[in-house]
């Protein structure tokens, strides 16, 4: 599915229809120019208006763009307004001015102001360092040429006027002149800028504008009628042209994928206009001084200007001596730039990087989304394989996102099995549409250290609302993708502002959990595992329970799986399983005999992989006065399949002669696969599979149930069924041939001193 840019979502503008017509209009005037003038001058008149409107029309269109960077619609704004009034003078020359090709006050007004927002729009753009030097030097720049330019058009341009010229229109004739030479400094400098804004294409279109008006002045004041003709038709045509195909530029830069910024090659003849302006200011002084000065004035004059002369040239090589430096300077620090934000392993983007793309797409209200990528399981591939084979096939999974990226998406490695990818969207619908097919991507098997491997990830989605920050839209995207994971891994999950909640709400209950700890809130029940032919308890299966001062009772399911993320579950499971010990030591000193011989503890996997549990189990047994014998460790399939370090602490404990249970078994994908890897002593069938079983309607369940049962006789396991709530499911299991089960129907979790009576108690009648 292909992902549209929406940077700035294109209004009904016309498209390119603005800048076809004012070029239409610009040609229509020179086929009438070189056709002799035919007809009515009106007709060459006509063509100002029709391209003026079409300028504004284009320059509409970009200014009201949504989510486009508020420096280029201020700029494109200001355009508009400079076009509407270029567009009165044009139609004040149609309908007043047709018969003469001078500049009367009615035309000069409109004209004046619309060249005035157009020096202001020009003069907001960013032209020079930003720095107090930088605005001084093109503050000297703009002083040059303006002198220079204002002594040119004195001395030389109205000199040649007819006498006769108004002096209205040779102030209009001077005023656009020398704007238009000052228009050229700033779009050379805005074009050649950093830190520009605007499209460099759409700026050096922009300067037919002020040359038009440049060059047009100089053919209304000094020269012909045909020439002036030439100016008073063609002038507004071209201004508009400029403008209306700029727009278009710039509409098409909007909507195309995003680039780095270029860097500007070469120093633009526009940035030398203050050289050329000294230069041709020296030549002007030498031509009045041979008119009007004596021969030691002149010899004086001379010799001062050709000093000038020789500090532009001077000036000119040491600004080609500090380019070269500049230019050196610049590829190292665009080296260190792409070091600093780049991975080393993959090649792609960084977290810096993508934060700063993330941000900047934010802070210009552009659509943005973003992608948190997490390798699933990856640990246990890396401890399997090794770390060198774990980072091939991290570089694979990185070449891998970045072939299924499209224009415009930008794929990175955060660190370790982290990816991310920044979408230029808003549409949750095109967000997850990326976030399927990126999975499908990474879905395809990966060579590595000669295997085939088939790999998973989970993707958090966050949409970047309004008034969120980047790092705000990364930890939501981190949120998701938790929530993908605890789904079951391999999706994705689009976040949603629930989700914080819940995740603040996690927070306060995990800091309440270890003051819970600390203070004894907990509390051990115990559900016995009965012996289905006696009757008698023949252990105990030891779960936890809080009992909060304000919130009362708070289920497991809601404070066991905070427990495991905040990294609680260990100093919960050393409690438990020393609480738990120690109640078996006081029930076989009270009971003797007759007390169950076993306990039952459940064991998270961020236990097993802590170094010391095997040491802590065997302190424990040995403080409370146990035999490992005593001890039955309950562990999830999913525990047994994390990873080398799970598999020796297990392998360990079995050593030790520590029984361990494999809990819900036959819910998980490789059951079977893990009775040979796994030294197991009792397989729990999960409830699943006891419920419905008492019907026989569901013959999927009874084929399971019997066939763990029969499989746990052969290999000479011992069968405990969960979940027995009725008569029927029980006698169904006894035929089956299982011996052990727990359920609510014998007993539900007990506090110690209730199951210490089921102990030497009579056997229930309903075994």
């Amino acid at each position: 599915m292909s992902v549209r840019n929406t940077a700035g979502k294109r209004p009904r503008s016309g498209g390119h229809a603005p800048a076809v017509i004012a070029f239409a209009a610009t040609a229509a005037v020179l086929v009438w120019l070189l056709l002799g003038v035919p007809g009515d001058l009106y007709l060459g008149f006509v063509g100002g208006p029709v391209a003026m409107a079409a300028a504004a029309f284009a320059a509409h269109g970009v200014a009201s763009r949504e989510r486009v960077p508020r420096p280029v619609r201020t700029f494109w704004g200001l355009l508009r307004y400079a076009a509407g009034f270029l567009f009165l003078a044009a139609v004040i020359a149609v309908l007043r001015e047709n018969n003469d090709t001078g500049v009367s006050i009615y035309v000069g007004l409109p004209l004046l102001v619309g060249v005035l927002i157009l020096m202001i729009a020009f003069l907001r753009l960013p032209f020079g360092e930003r720095t107090t030097l930088g605005r001084a030097q093109a503050l000297l720049d703009g002083a040059t040429v303006a002198v220079a330019s204002t002594l040119i058009y004195w001395y030389v341009v109205l000199d040649l006027a007819p006498s006769d010229t108004p002096l209205f229109a040779r102030v209009v004739a001077a005023t656009i002149g020398v704007s238009g030479v000052l228009l050229l400094v700033v779009l050379g400098k805005a074009a050649a800028s950093p830190a520009r804004t605007v499209d460099p294409a759409s700026l050096r279109v922009l300067t037919i504008a002020p040359l038009a008006g440049g060059v047009g002045t100089i053919l209304l004041i000094a020269g012909t009628g045909m020439a002036r003709l030439v100016f008073a038709v063609l002038a507004l045509p071209l201004v508009g042209f400029s403008i209306a195909f700029a727009a278009h530029l710039q509409q098409r830069a909007l909507d195309a994928p995003e680039r780095p910024v270029a860097e500007a090659k070469g120093r633009s003849v526009l940035n030398l206009l203050p050289l050329i302006g000294v230069t041709a200011t020296a030549a002007l002084v030498i031509t009045v001084s041979a008119q009007e000065m004596t021969e030691r004035q002149r010899t004086l004059i001379i010799g001062a200007v050709l000093i000038t002369c020789f500090v532009v040239a001077r000036q000119l090589l040491s600004l080609r001596e500090n380019k070269l430096a500049l230019a050196g300077i610049r590829r190292q620090q665009a080296e260190l730039e792409r070091l600093a934000l780049s991975d080393t392993l993959t090649g792609l983007p960084n977290r810096t990087k993508f934060a700063v793309a993330l941000g900047e797409r934010i802070e210009a209200h552009q659509p943005a989304s973003a992608l948190l990528i997490d390798v699933d399981d990856f640990k246990m591939i890396n401890d399997t394989l090794g770390p060198a084979a774990g980072d091939q096939l991290l570089y694979q999974v990185a070449q891998r996102l970045r072939a299924h990226c499209l224009a415009g998406e930008l794929a990175a490695r955060l660190g370790g099995d982290e990816f991310a990818v920044l979408l230029p969207t808003d549409d949750p619908a095109e967000a997850e549409a990326v976030a399927a097919r990126l999975l499908a991507g990474l879905g395809e098997p990966f060579n590595v250290a000669d295997q085939r491997l088939l790999l998973h990830a989970s993707v958090g989605i966050a949409i970047a609302a309004a008034g969120e920050t980047a790092d705000e839209v990364q930890r939501n995207a981190d949120i998701a993708m938790y929530a993908a994971k605890e789904s079951g891994k391999a999706s994705w999950v689009r976040f949603e502002p629930q989700m914080r909640q819940d995740m603040a709400h996690h927070a306060r209950l995990a800091s309440e959990l270890h003051n819970a700890i600390v203070r004894g809130e907990l509390r051990l029940v115990y559900q016995p595992v009965f012996d289905l032919r006696t009757g008698l308890p023949s252990g105990a299966e030891a779960l936890v329970r809080w009992q909060h001062p304000e919130r009362g009772f708070v289920s497991p399911a809601d404070f066991i799986p905070v427990a495991e993320r905040s990294g609680l579950i260990v100093p919960l499971g050393s409690w438990v399983l020393r609480e738990a010990c120690e109640q078996l030591a006081r029930w076989r000193a009270e009971f003797g005999d007759e007390a169950i011989p076993s306990i039952n503890v459940n064991v998270a996997v961020r236990q097993l992989r802590e170094a010391g549990f095997v040491d802590e189990v065997a302190a424990v047994l040995s403080e409370t006065g146990l035999t490992s014998g005593n001890l039955i460790i309950e562990v999830t399939e999913s525990s047994v399949v994390d990873g080398w370090q799970v598999r020796e602490t297990l392998q360990s404990l079995h050593e030790m002669g520590v029984q361990l249970a494999l809990d819900d078994f036959g819910t998980g994908q490789s059951s079977l696969s893990l009775l040979r890897a796994f030294p197991v002593d009792v397989l729990k069938l999960d409830k699943s599979f006891v419920d419905g079983i008492a019907d026989g309607a569901d013959r999927g369940r009874l084929a399971v149930a019997a066939a763990v049962a029969q499989l746990a006789e052969y290999l000479q396991l011992k069968a405990v069924a969960e979940g027995i709530e009725n008569v029927e499911q029980l006698e169904r299991l006894r035929e089956m041939g299982y011996r052990y089960g727990q359920g609510y129907l014998m007993a539900k979790p007990l506090p110690a001193e209730e199951c210490g009576k089921l102990m030497s108690a009579a056997p229930a009648h309903v075994f």
